[in-house]
C-alpha cells in the first residue's frame, strides 16, 4: 500500500508530462492481455495494469497539453480519473476485493498495480537518465524498451518468486 501511495505521490507531483508513445502503451496494453490469457496470477498480471495506467495517463497529459488544456492540477486530475476509471469497476465487479486473493492481506491486483507503476516510472527514469548523460539514445524505441523491460522484468521476478510474499 505504502509503494501504491509513493507511486501515486510521484506521479501527481510531477512539474511536466513525460510523453509516452502510443507504441508503449500498446506494448503495455498487450503484455496484460497475453499474461491474462495465459492465466498467469493476478499479482502479476495487474502489475502490467499499474504500467498501462500510468501510461495512458501520460498519454493523456501530453495530448491534452497539445489541444492547449493546462491548469493547476492537470496531471493530478487525469492521473487520478484513469487509476479510477480502471480500479473502481474492479472493485465494483468483485474482481478486487476478494479476501483470499491477497498478499499480506493487500488486494493482489492493487499490490501488482503498485509494484507495475513504480517499476514503468523507474524505466522512464533510466531512460530519462541515459538520454541525459549521452544526450541522445542508445537504441531505437529505447523510450519503450526501457518501462517494457522494466516491467517484464519484475513480472518474471513476481512470477518465480511472488510465493515468498504469501
Amino acid at each position: 500500500m505504502g509503494a501504491f501511495l509513493f507511486t501515486l505521490f510521484y506521479s501527481l507531483s510531477t512539474p511536466a508530462a513525460y510523453a509516452i508513445c502510443p507504441v508503449c502503451t500498446v506494448a503495455v496494453a498487450a503484455g496484460l492481455g497475453l499474461s491474462r490469457y495465459l492465466g498467469i496470477d493476478d499479482a502479476v498480471s495487474s502489475i502490467w495494469i499499474g504500467g498501462l495506467i500510468l501510461s495512458v495517463s501520460f498519454w493523456s497529459i501530453d495530448w491534452l497539453g497539445k489541444k492547449k488544456v493546462n491548469f493547476k492540477y492537470l496531471n493530478l486530475l487525469v492521473i487520478a480519473f484513469w487509476y479510477a476509471l480502471t480500479l473502481i469497476p474492479l472493485q465494483l465487479t468483485g474482481i478486487m476485493g476478494h479476501p483470499f486473493n491477497t498478499i499480506r492481506g493487500v488486494d493482489k491486483i492493487l499490490f501488482g498495480t503498485a509494484v507495475g507503476s513504480v517499476f514503468f516510472l523507474l524505466g522512464m527514469w533510466a531512460d530519462k537518465k541515459v538520454r541525459e548523460k549521452r544526450g541522445k539514445q542508445l537504441f531505437a524505441f529505447q523510450k519503450v524498451v526501457f518501462p517494457v523491460t522494466a516491467l517484464a522484468i519484475i513480472s518474471l521476478v513476481m512470477y518465480f518468486y511472488g510465493g515468498y510474499l504469501y
